[in-house]
């Protein structure tokens, strides 16, 4: 299981209509916004492409001006190049 961070930018003016459209997406969860546009939100998956996935669907959402991810976390067994 994976969970990541991800911050999304908005204008002010549009941070209403971004956070319904991310609650109604399914994709997240909200846990922080400010007044200048900036939401925190978590996605979870299976895999680094899964949540990938995930990110580039929050991208493409009405009045995204950005997302990008902010922390990662894997809990799961290391991959075999990890020493």
């Amino acid at each position: 299981m994976n969970i990541s961070s991800i911050v999304v930018k908005t204008l002010p003016e549009h941070l209403e209509a971004v956070k319904a459209s991310l609650i109604d997406s399914g994709l997240c969860d909200i846990h922080f916004s400010d007044e200048l546009g900036r939401i925190v939100i978590t996605v979870e998956g299976d895999d680094n492409s899964d949540e990938t996935k995930k990110l580039k669907e929050i991208q493409q959402l009405p009045h995204v001006a950005s997302a990008d991810f902010s922390y990662t976390y894997t809990d799961g067994v290391p991959d075999s190049t990890e020493a």
